[in-house]
């Protein structure tokens, strides 16, 4: 376990938070003792890096300290079983990623936490699509190529992932589903191990996150065919997506939130919210996330909760057909 107090002076980043009258209001209702972000891994990845952006926002504006604590273990349900029984006062944040509240429901077995009955949804903070990428040793050289190359040739293609049950699993299996092709997963235990073997040829093609292999496309060590949303991507203006490559409607990729316990009074989750909106949009906050290939979101509520309830019922879909089962 990692605790780290975010010890920033509240100095002229408070200035344009301070200004804002809904920040006002907010803190008269919460903080009024430090406040805890819960991440369900280690430190230096995506979650790890928005609660420590936030969070120093967030207490640069706010007056408390705010303690960033990486609980990993579980595929992310280690955390969020310990953010379910937190006291729901607003004292205790969860950064939930979108696999562990739309995919490990489905695939896991005796979660400690259930996203809909636990969780009080606050926003979607940031996003960030999967982008297919091959080895440049791999012939097909764009999406109507790969699909024939995979029709002609199936489970002759590798993909590798972070893990079952990832994201970038679920992105591939819905993928071969929508274009009835066939592939060999190959999971790994994180993102950058994925990567290290597409680059070495030992696997040929995979779904990743954007901000995972930017780097080596952007170098030459990996090809990028498309990526998983429905607009091409500012990093790679060149790079068309899956749905223009003729998989219509397709979006593949992940997102990062915060959430509050069930059971937090409105009045703070209001002021929590509009604390956490105020921090993402500081012009500090915004660009150290979209620099490592982050859409900073900064949803409403209701938003969050609309796409939580969706996001649950096509996972499942795609979870069930596929007969994906990590344990």
């Amino acid at each position: 376990m990692q605790r780290r107090p975010l010890l920033l002076a509240a100095s002229g980043l408070a200035l344009p938070f301070l200004a804002l009258p809904r920040l006002a209001r907010a803190q008269a209702v919460w903080p009024n003792r430090p406040v805890t972000i819960l991440v369900p891994y280690v430190a230096g990845g995506p979650s790890d890096t928005l609660a420590r952006a936030t969070g120093g926002a967030l207490q640069a504006a706010l007056g408390q300290p705010v303690v960033v604590e990486n609980r990993p273990g579980g595929n992310g349900a280690v955390a969020a079983g310990l953010a379910a029984r937190a006291a729901p006062d607003g004292h205790t944040l969860f950064v939930g990623a979108s696999g562990i509240l739309t995919i490990n429901p489905h695939i896991l077995r005796n979660l400690s936490y259930d996203p809909m009955r636990d969780f009080a949804p606050l926003t979607i903070a940031i996003s960030a699509p999967n982008m297919l990428v091959a080895n440049p040793r791999f012939p097909p050289r764009d999406v109507p190529g790969l699909v024939a190359w995979l029709k002609a040739n199936p489970n002759q293609a590798s993909y590798g992932t972070s893990g079952i049950g990832s994201s970038e699993h679920l992105t591939m299996e819905l993928f071969a589903q929508r274009t009835g092709t066939q592939l060999t997963h190959v999971p790994y235990g994180g993102g950058a191990a994925a990567v290290t073997d597409l680059v070495g040829g030992t696997t040929e093609l995979s779904f990743l996150n954007i901000s995972t292999v930017a780097a080596q496309v952007q170098a030459g060590a990996l090809r990028a065919l498309a990526v998983g949303s429905l607009t091409r991507h500012p990093l790679f203006p060149d790079v068309p997506t899956v749905d223009e490559s003729g998989v219509a409607g397709f979006e593949g990729g992940s997102w990062h939130s915060f959430v509050a316990p069930r059971g937090t009074p409105e009045p703070v989750l209001e002021a929590v919210h509009a604390a956490l909106v105020a921090a993402l949009r500081q012009p500090e906050t915004e660009a150290r996330l979209t620099r490592i290939g982050f859409t900073v979101t900064a949803t409403s509520r209701d938003a969050f909760a609309t796409r939580l309830e969706r996001e649950l019922g096509e996972w499942r879909e795609v979870v069930r057909s596929a007969g994906i089962v990590a344990g």
